[in-house]
């Protein structure tokens, strides 16, 4: 822990600052002389992150003037993220192919155009009982492993077990589930390669892809816009959280195994682009998680990585953020401080059960005669199957073939 003389000047300095949206927390790191100003990494100790949590409740002691700091922050990491003004939204020119049916639930292979020339690939599960309008869930993924998926994938991506087992499942709960692949990931290896996902740009296409991605679900005949899901785990926490802050279409959020005070993320897709810092904001990961309220969240955390200290620092906060507007009750945490930085069987439960109760779903069809969770039901499959493109289906002729180019075409639809 710091010692008390070195975090009480951030306190004091901004408690006795003026009321403004414009706030940057004293006795941070200083910025680069040159570039963008980045948090990468753990840009923070724990207790400096505790610190400036603390001293955002102080600075903004109420709704007012915490929703008037989160209006002027959402501007400025849209900003950040190089997405001001928002790009035209284009034709998205929807694939789907080879659709399944298993023991109730169905997937298929989708994809489509978020920008124009760059093919978002995923997998689509649709419930085969219930009755529409159903829930819709944007699944997300982080930087997985190659070993978690059985096949021939070096870098699987949405294909991985823990990834079919969760979407299949709450597709059987009765939700129509999307599961997208990041950047330079599944599919879109073929087309900008697996080095573009180390690009600070691809920060900015993975928010836009997000955006897109509910603008395909909704479009679907049958799907209930006033039940909005997103879930990710790592690095698909951190698209799940930074989309729920953008997008008011987001009604349910379940960041898993990332909201923290102090750890910004690792990779260029999480802290590539000057989101958190500017000249006249500065937002943690707990502080951008908060932005939900007063949409239900729960937090997923373990005992093994920089969620480990949720209960007491991260948690709280939330609690206080979605208190400021009398739903104190729609913020949820479960940690697990046994457990490790994944999105293993008893992190999946509890957003099952998250999910079904904010949604109206029965649980039923995942339970067993024990009443847990089961998911012997769900077909895990090889990965080659769930490409969206293969030697019989490529590419289309009109696929982008790099990053730079993705990047050069997303801007001009700025224009």
């Amino acid at each position: 822990m710091q010692p008390l003389h070195v975090l009480l000047p951030l306190l004091v300095s901004i408690a006795t600052a003026a009321p403004s949206v414009n706030w940057v927390p004293a006795d941070l790191p200083p910025p680069p002389a040159t570039g963008p100003v980045l948090c990468p990494g753990a840009f923070l100790t724990p207790a400096q992150g505790q610190a400036v949590l603390d001293a955002a409740l102080v600075q903004f002691p109420d709704r007012a003037t915490w929703q008037a700091y989160v209006d002027h922050a959402r501007n400025r990491i849209q900003e950040g993220a190089g997405l001001k003004p928002w790009p035209k939204r284009t034709l998205l020119h929807p694939i789907s192919r080879a659709r399944r049916t298993y023991d109730g639930y169905s997937v298929e292979n989708v994809a489509f155009e978020s920008v124009p020339g760059y093919f978002v690939g995923g997998n689509l599960y649709r419930p085969l009982h219930g009755q529409a309008p159903y829930p819709v869930v944007l699944s997300t993924h982080g930087h997985v492993a190659t070993h978690e998926s059985p096949g021939d994938d070096d870098r699987p991506g949405r294909f991985v077990h823990v990834m079919q087992a969760r979407n299949a499942t709450l597709a059987r709960l009765g939700a129509v589930v999307l599961a997208i692949e990041m950047v330079g990931y599944g599919d879109s290896i073929a087309a900008v390669g697996s080095a573009a996902h180390k690009t600070s740009f691809v920060q900015s296409l993975q928010i836009w892809n997000s955006i897109r991605a509910l603008d395909f679900l909704l479009a679907l005949d049958g799907t209930d816009p006033t039940r909005v899901a997103v879930s990710g785990e790592s690095g698909g926490g951190t698209q799940t959280f930074l989309l729920t802050a953008l997008d008011q279409r987001v009604t349910l959020a379940a960041p898993v195994v990332m909201v923290s005070s102090y750890f910004f993320g690792g990779c260029p897709c999480e802290s590539g682009q000057p989101v958190h810092r500017s000249a006249d904001h500065f937002v943690s990961n707990a502080m951008i998680a908060s932005f939900a309220a007063p949409r239900p969240m729960l937090v997923v955390s373990d005992g093994a990585d920089w969620t480990q200290h949720v209960p007491e620092t991260e948690f709280p906060f939330l609690q206080k953020i979605y208190g400021y507007y009398g739903a104190a009750t729609n913020v949820a945490n479960v940690h697990l401080p046994m457990e490790k930085h994944d999105y293993g069987p008893s992190k999946r439960a509890a957003v099952y059960r998250f999910i079904a109760e904010k949604f109206g779903l029965s649980l039923a069809p995942a339970l067993d005669a024990a009443g847990q969770i089961d998911e012997s039901h769900v077909t895990i499959e090889p990965p080659g199957p769930m490409h969206s493109f293969n030697a019989e289906f490529p590419l289309p002729a009109s696929a982008l073939k790099d990053i730079a180019a993705v990047e050069r075409t997303l801007h001009q639809l700025q224009q």
